[in-house]
């Protein structure tokens, strides 16, 4: 299947489960907050690759100054827009994580939970990732452990030039939680 085949055909599994999105996956997607969130501080600018319906909006919109959430699923979007109804600081775009229509050097905290799996070629995804984030930044990414092994995850991160320097790797997470420095 080519790149934008399969692209297309996660958006169209994303936008028919949009509504009982939060009810499948709310509770696994919250516990990776948790792992990444305990070892992290968020402040300046965030960037949620991947955003979904917008579980993550309520954990970091108190610390950050503007959160920017970024997916390819319409109709995930507009889940996400009804989350953040009360959040000022959020903004939704509806963008392709190998693209995203952003400047570089721009984010604190990139955050892409559930991304990796989902995408034909993730070190290019890693890569777009790493353009985003500011020097003296962080990205947090997940990877599916039914997907990834932990050392293919630990290589993947490593061949996209990033710097682990937190991996979880809890039996109770269906995927490893990492956070990556950026160098200042």
């Amino acid at each position: 299947m080519n790149k934008w085949r399969q692209k297309r055909s996660v958006m169209q599994r994303y936008n028919i489960t949009a509504e009982m999105y939060n009810v499948r996956y709310a509770e696994e997607q919250e516990a990776k907050y948790k792992a990444a969130l305990t070892n992290l501080k968020v402040a300046g600018s965030v960037l949620d690759v991947g955003c979904g319906t917008g579980l993550l909006f309520n954990h970091v919109a108190t610390q950050a100054e503007a959160i920017v959430g970024v997916d390819v699923s319409g109709k995930l979007l507009l889940q996400a827009r009804e989350q953040a109804k009360n959040l000022g600081n959020v903004h939704l775009v509806h963008a392709d994580a190998d693209h995203l229509p952003v400047k570089g050097d721009c984010f604190m905290v990139v955050f892409a939970f559930t991304v990796l799996q989902n995408i034909p070629k993730p070190t290019e995804t890693l890569r777009e990732l790493k353009r985003a984030t500011k020097r003296g930044g962080s990205i947090v990414v997940s990877g599916l452990k039914k997907t990834f092994s932990l050392e293919a995850f630990r290589v993947l991160l490593q061949k996209a030039g990033l710097r682990v320097v937190f991996c979880e790797d809890d039996l109770r997470l269906k995927c490893y939680v990492a956070i990556s420095a950026q160098g200042s």
